[in-house]
């Protein structure tokens, strides 16, 4: 599979113009409303530049005028503010079985969110339902399909071959499949395809507890357990954009913990298989109690459940292990763990973490909590898919 982008092609003046517009937005982004004058002295741009730009973002339907400023003499200056419905992003996450879609306004505001089960995970029936997703969407919004920028389709990777292929995270029938041209193809606008916890990372930042964080890791619940790390502001992709697979990292098995006893090797199996969503419903599948909702995975915490009860138990002690890893390859400023995962049970999987203490992030002078619990939910990877479409917009280097 391979990590699509949406393509644009033409002369050089309109990427430097494409270039400009993203300058002038990120300001006025940045800002809330800025007048010409303001955006020239920022940009560097000629004041005509930038009033050709504001002219032509308005008729785009993207910038408003918000009121006028006195600046003394004069005539007051015209202020020119985002309009939030100037446009709008899809989000979708594909998981083995399930779909999800968000929809964001260009402010980055929630306007839907939905989630529908997925029987063929196969690229035509997937292609497919992220098409009837888009319509239904659209019907229950009002919003103009023309006013659609794009695209973020989020799935587990890793997104070329690799020896992962035929691990249980991995959705089968994808490793030779271009996803990003299948998806635009599928709906008809520009498509970018996107790790799902790379994406998960991008959407706590939207509207979650990592804000006002440059520096942090995301570990992500999906299909499997995915990292995404934010490194002063940006992904980090790694060389073939597979970076971050935590969840086939090796961990102690429970019954041997942490340590291992003299003479007795430690047994190792990968961190999925101890702490994914899926490997929960195993366990509960093989004791007889089928579930398939969060509704029905809260009733069990509710209930104390012993199965899930011994999950969490083993659950937490490899996530330690593994945010210790976290800590010391990367320095975050704190590791998230959030997704597909009911409060219910995050919350106590987060509060069982044992942080040790010969660590990096063992130090005076931190500012943050070493873990905390992700606050954009179960959409995290849906929305932060539509909010890279967004953000593409405010910076220079532009879908391309």
């Amino acid at each position: 599979m391979s990590s699509g982008s949406p393509t644009f092609t033409g002369s050089n003046a309109e990427q430097t113009r494409r270039h400009n517009r993203c300058v002038v937005l990120g300001q006025i982004r940045r800002a809330g409303s800025m007048g010409r004058a303001d955006m020239a002295r920022a940009s560097g741009l000629s004041v005509q530049a930038v009033s050709n730009i504001i002219a032509s973002l308005e008729r785009d339907g993207m910038l408003l005028e918000a009121g006028q400023r006195s600046r003394g003499r004069g005539l007051p200056a015209p202020q020119y503010a985002l309009n939030p419905d100037g446009g709008y992003a899809l989000g979708f996450e594909v998981r083995l079985h399930s779909t999800s879609v968000t929809l964001l306004n260009l402010m980055g505001e929630l306007r839907l969110s939905q989630r529908l089960p997925l029987t063929d995970n196969d690229p035509s029936s997937v292609s497919r339902q992220l098409r009837q997703q888009m319509r239904t969407v659209l019907a229950n919004t009002g919003v103009d399909s023309r006013l659609l920028l794009g695209a973020g389709v989020v799935m587990p990777g890793p997104f070329t071959p690799t020896g992962l292929a035929n691990t249980s995270s991995v959705l089968p029938h994808w490793q030779d499949i271009d996803a990003g041209r299948l998806f635009s193809k599928a709906l008809s606008i520009p498509v970018l395809v996107e790790n799902d916890a790379n994406a998960a990372a991008v959407g706590e930042h939207v509207s979650g507890c990592t804000e006002s964080l440059s520096n942090y890791a995301f570990i992500y619940f999906g299909t499997g357990v995915g990292l995404g790390i934010v490194h002063q502001g940006q992904l980090f992709r790694g060389g073939s954009g597979n970076a971050g697979e935590l969840g086939h990292i090796l961990v102690p098995m429970p019954e041997t913990g942490i340590a291992p006893r003299p003479g007795i090797p430690m047994r190792m199996t990968p961190l999925e298989n101890m702490a994914s969503r899926s490997t929960l419903l195993q366990r509960l599948a093989a004791a007889g109690l089928k579930t398939t909702t969060d509704a029905e995975l809260e009733a069990l915490a509710a209930a104390d459940d012993p199965v899930l009860q011994q999950w969490l138990h083993d659950a937490s002690a490899s996530l330690s292990h593994a945010v210790h890893v976290v800590e010391n390859l990367f320095d975050p400023d704190t590791v998230v763990l959030g997704g597909a995962l009911p409060d219910a049970i995050l919350t106590p999987l987060v509060e069982g973490i044992s942080l040790a203490e010969h660590s990096t992030a063992q130090r005076t002078n931190r500012v943050m909590p070493r873990v905390m619990q992700g606050h954009s939910g179960a959409f995290s990877a849906a929305r932060g898919g539509a909010a890279l479409v967004i953000n593409s917009l405010f910076t220079p280097h532009t879908l391309s």
